[in-house]
């Protein structure tokens, strides 16, 4: 059953809110309406003012409220809820989202086939009706920017297929504990955005596997909260994958990163001519200016972050070779045009 306590979940669901309350009911009661039922729900407010810890305490008083006094980051907030839950696995799910009654369901039964899959990715799309895929897994940019697989199509079951993806979104994903003991959680540093890729990849250098379960379908309201195109988040993406890179990539791929954003920034100039991709949306809502100060402060932040994150890299734990690594890396690639070029 559904519970508050932390010792009989075989689930914990961490959910990060940060002023959700519009997302809120539909979020909570469907993930009442699982067909698994043994799991613990822990709702962690990251200092909202709009009423959501009223709100939750009155509507679903079996959810664990967790009340941070301010804004701790994604990151931390998720992690502050790993930490007190008890389930021998952790759904990590955004508050702006809704989840088909089978999702957890799903993501156990993918999770428990092979006892080295450490992370399961759902099936997430924008809309029920238009089937429009946000994420079937996870690739990635040679400069460590994380890209969801799939984005922008329509579902028509190209994805239906239980297989291995590099790793998960942490809009809706499932880690094994085993493997959080082992690596850790994320990394408060980030705050917000591509924690989920710094995870991620830590996990597969320690030799787990992450893998899609189709299924567990989840709709999400794609930055609902934080705003598709804000400065807030291309300043934490552009400082954030420098710090993924850091972290995480062998000396040849991490040598070959600042050739791959030059390109990257050469096909974002080509964006904004022709008005295509994300970096066109983001000039429609600012001036140049902003968007040349943004990324300034986004790699000062990011140099200013480096003895930290070179120390971070020391400690990883690593499995397996840098060459395997780069392999499975390659595996999921992705081109500049498809990461640039598209929304």
């Amino acid at each position: 059953m559904i519970t508050a306590l932390v010792n009989d979940a075989l689930i914990s669901v961490v959910i990060p809110n940060l002023n959700g309350i519009q997302y809120l009911p539909q979020c909570l009661s469907s993930l009442h309406c699982q067909t698994l039922q043994n799991i613990e729900i822990i709702v962690v407010d990251n200092g909202s003012v709009d009423g959501s810890p009223v709100y939750i305490k009155k509507e679903f008083p079996l959810v664990r409220l967790i009340e941070l006094k301010e804004n701790s980051g994604f990151a931390e907030g998720c992690n502050i809820g790993i930490r007190a839950s008890g389930g021998d696995y952790v759904a990590l799910l955004n508050s702006d989202t809704e989840v088909e009654p089978q999702w957890l369901e799903e993501l156990y039964k993918s999770a428990s086939k092979n006892e080295t899959t450490g992370m399961v990715a759902s099936k997430i799309l924008l809309d029920r009706d238009t089937r429009e895929i946000d994420s079937a897994g996870m690739l990635i940019y040679p400069d460590g920017i994380g890209r969801q697989r799939g984005r922008g199509e329509i579902d028509e079951g190209q994805f239906d297929k239980e297989e291995e993806t590099l790793y998960p979104s942490g809009c809706a994903a499932l880690y094994k504990r085993e493997m959080l003991n082992e690596i850790g959680l994320f990394d408060k540093d980030f705050f917000a955005y591509c924690e989920d890729t710094d995870l991620g990849l830590r996990g597969l250098r320690a030799g787990w596997k992450a893998v899609l379960a189709p299924k567990a379908v989840v709709y999400h309201k794609y930055s609902g909260a934080a705003g598709a195109y804000s400065v807030f988040k291309a300043l934490h993406v552009e400082r954030n994958r420098i710090w993924v890179a850091l972290k995480n990539f062998p000396l040849t791929w991490l040598l070959l990163a600042p050739y791959f954003t030059l390109k990257r920034y050469i096909v974002q100039a080509y964006g904004i001519v022709v008005a295509r991709g994300s970096a066109s949306k983001f000039r429609e809502s600012q001036p140049p200016a902003v968007i040349m100060s943004t990324i300034v402060r986004a790699y000062l932040s990011a140099i200013k972050g480096l003895p930290m994150m070179l120390k971070k890299r020391m400690g990883i734990k690593r499995k397996i070779s840098s060459r395997e690594f780069i392999k499975l890396m390659k595996r999921y690639c992705i081109s500049v045009s498809e990461l640039v070029l598209k929304d």
